[in-house]
């Protein structure tokens, strides 16, 4: 299996069928909606933005918007039972439904996906209030996932319609977070090529870079990954699925207690990972930490860096270096009671890769905490 960085790029005679400008939202269906934005606002640094609701004449979920910088979380919860908001969480726990894409034009996009296989989600449809219109059309990928098409040229409000503008006197400040570098999907034993192909063909994405079990092992668990990307870059999609090994890997473990295919993790940037990463400690967030060995031989490994190496193994922060240049990234625990989903912080100084180099002590990391919860 190839394990080289590739560009992504087109040939003139190419065009990008589904031109994506970026990240428009990520929409998380969890227990409780209050207070997973109070807990998103406490220890991640998201800001108010907006609501629906009981408030706003929904009478089956709500919803809180919080944001920071580029990044939008929406978290739903259902208000009665008998849901299909409430059902999703008693199988799959908290977790991402709705990746957002932000096109210039959800009708073409829906059209130009379906046509070449896509299950529909929701047909396209307009969405009014005083403020302009937003048109929106979905599709399903890998699980319940699902990618929607939002289109809001036309639009000036807070959010979307039928919101409106959120806003309490409970306003811890940001701690740097910029946009969605990745998002990681873990699908089910030999699904990994059929979901690559889904989003080449449907979606006109390009293999970036791929991983084999030999890249990504330990002595006791394997996986393997390859990660897709648009047109222009700005999304990318790592695809996980497991790999033979003498215990049972994240992945597993993941598709176990998600049951089923998912988002395993949200990576988001920052520009300052130290000042990050300490914030987020000092607010009660918990890291995954490799042995204290990892940083003794790190500047031989990477060469230099800009960083300090003190701070860096003070808060447990991992470095890796590509062709490009060279990037530091940590992960967070599973912020669920499921040990399903969770975040990296990631700070990339050229690098364009998502840290070979670290996997093996980062897995053997996971393995410790796997060993801990008895699911080894």
């Amino acid at each position: 299996m190839e394990r080289t960085l590739t560009q992504n790029k087109m040939t003139p005679n190419e065009t990008d069928f589904l031109p994506i400008n970026g990240t428009d939202y990520l929409e998380i269906y969890v227990g409780n909606c209050k207070q997973a934005a109070h807990y998103y606002k406490t220890a991640f640094g998201f800001q108010d933005l907006a609501y629906a609701g009981l408030q706003t004449g929904l009478k089956d979920r709500e919803s809180y918007v919080l944001v920071q910088d580029k990044i939008r979380l929406v978290l739903t919860s259902p208000l009665k039972s008998g849901t299909d908001i409430g059902r999703h969480i008693d199988q799959h726990g908290d977790g991402v439904k709705i990746v957002a894409l932000w096109v210039d034009d959800a009708r073409k996009s829906y059209e130009e996906t379906t046509a070449r296989g896509a299950k529909s989600y929701m047909e396209p449809v307009v969405e009014k209030d005083e403020h302009g219109e937003v048109v929106k059309a979905g599709i399903y990928t890998y699980g319940e996932t699902v990618h929607m098409f939002v289109e809001r040229k036309n639009y000036h409000g807070v959010f979307l319609p039928g919101y409106v503008e959120w806003k309490t006197d409970y306003q811890p400040a940001p701690i740097g977070l910029k946009y969605v570098d990745h998002m990681v999907g873990n699908v089910g034993w030999g699904e990994m090529n059929t979901w690559v192909k889904f989003y080449a063909e449907v979606m006109g994405f390009s293999q970036l870079v791929s991983f084999d079990d030999k890249d990504i092992s330990t002595e006791y668990t394997a996986l393997m990954s390859k990660v897709m990307s648009n047109g222009n870059g700005r999304i990318k999609f790592p695809i996980n699925e497991p790999a033979e090994g003498k215990k049972k890997s994240q992945i597993e473990e993941y598709l176990d207690f998600y049951e089923g295919s998912g988002i395993q993790h949200i990576a988001v940037a920052t520009d300052n990972i130290i000042e990050t990463v300490t914030a987020l400690r000092d607010r009660g967030v918990e890291f995954l930490r490799v042995p204290a060995v990892y940083y003794e031989d790190l500047l031989d490994r990477v060469g230099e860096i800009d960083e300090e190496l003190s701070p860096l193994r003070d808060l447990g922060i991992l470095v890796d270096r590509d062709d490009e240049g060279y990037l530091l990234q940590i992960f967070t625990k599973p912020i669920e009671p499921r040990p399903t989903m969770f975040f990296e912080i990631i700070q990339r100084k050229g690098a364009k890769s998502f840290g070979k180099g670290n996997f093996k002590a980062l897995f053997e990391a996971i393995e410790r905490e796997q060993e801990i919860r008895g699911t080894l």
